[in-house]
C-alpha cells in the first residue's frame, strides 16, 4: 500500500474546472489507474452548491440576488445541504481510496476533523466538533464545513475552512441547513493577530494535520501533472 499523499496546491480555480478535475480523478483511482491519494488544494470565486440533501428553503437569496453578488450555483453529487465557496476560504478535495485506510465512511469525516482542528491548533485556535454535527467548530460558531461522496471507496469532494472569507456571503443561504448557525473564520477569531499570509499558512499546516492522521508523506505535484495523468 502506498502511503504517499500527492498535495496539488491549485489556487484560484472556476468551481466546475474543479468538479471535473476531481471526477477524473476520482475514476482513475477507480480504474487504479492511479495507485496513491491526492488532496487537491483550491480557492474559488464565489460560489453556492446544493449537495445531495439540500431543501430549497435553504437558498434563502434568489437569482437577481446571487446574480448581483457574482455567485455561481451548482447542484452536485455530494452529501449534506447547502454551502458557500469564496475567496480567502481553503477548499480542500481529498481523492482517497478507503480500502487502503478502513472502509468507514464516518471515520473518513472524523478524521478530516481531526486534521482541520490540528491545522487550526497551530494558529492558536481550539477547534472542536459538536456532537451530531459533521464540521469543525469554534465554540458555537463553525469555521469549516465538510461534505463528501463515495463510489466503490474512492471519495471526493470535501472540506470548506473560512480563513479570510467574507462571511456576509453566508447570508444568502442557511449554511448546511442549520439554522441560526454563525459562521466564522480564521480573521475572525484572530482579528489583528492573523498572519499576512494565512491562507498558505493554513494550506502548510493542513498538509501536514492530512499526513499525520492519514499516516502519509506529502508529495508536492502540479496541477499539469495531475490533468496529464488523466488526459484532463
Amino acid at each position: 500500500m502506498s502511503r504517499e499523499l500527492d498535495v496539488v496546491g491549485i489556487g484560484r480555480i472556476a468551481y466546475r474546472e474543479a468538479l471535473e478535475l476531481q471526477r477524473a480523478l476520482a475514476e482513475a483511482r477507480i480504474s487504479k489507474a492511479i495507485d496513491h491519494d491526492l488532496l487537491l488544494l483550491v480557492e474559488h470565486p464565489p460560489v453556492i452548491t446544493l449537495g445531495r440533501g439540500s431543501q430549497t428553503k435553504n437558498l434563502t437569496a434568489s437569482s437577481q440576488q446571487l446574480e448581483a453578488r457574482g455567485v455561481e450555483l451548482h447542484e452536485i453529487e455530494r452529501g449534506g445541504d447547502v454551502t458557500f465557496h469564496g475567496p480567502g476560504q481553503l477548499v480542500g478535495y481529498p481523492i482517497f481510496d478507503l480500502t487502503q485506510h478502513q472502509p468507514d465512511l464516518h471515520r473518513f469525516l472524523r478524521q478530516i476533523e481531526e486534521s482541520l482542528i490540528r491545522a487550526l491548533e497551530a494558529f492558536g485556535i481550539e477547534a472542536g466538533r459538536r456532537t451530531g454535527l459533521t464540521g469543525v467548530w469554534v465554540g458555537e460558531r463553525k469555521i469549516a464545513s465538510i461534505g463528501i461522496h463515495v463510489k466503490k471507496w474512492i471519495t471526493w469532494h470535501g472540506f470548506a475552512l473560512n480563513v479570510t472569507t467574507d462571511l456576509s456571503y453566508f447570508d444568502l443561504i442557511v449554511p448546511c441547513g442549520i439554522a441560526d448557525v454563525v459562521m466564522t473564520s480564521v480573521r475572525q477569531e484572530l482579528g489583528s493577530r492573523t498572519p499576512r499570509d494565512a491562507w498558505g499558512r493554513a494550506l502548510d499546516e493542513i498538509v501536514r494535520g492530512f499526513c499525520e492522521v492519514f499516516d502519509q508523506t506529502p508529495q508536492a505535484v502540479t496541477l499539469e501533472e495531475v490533468k496529464a495523468a488523466v488526459g484532463v
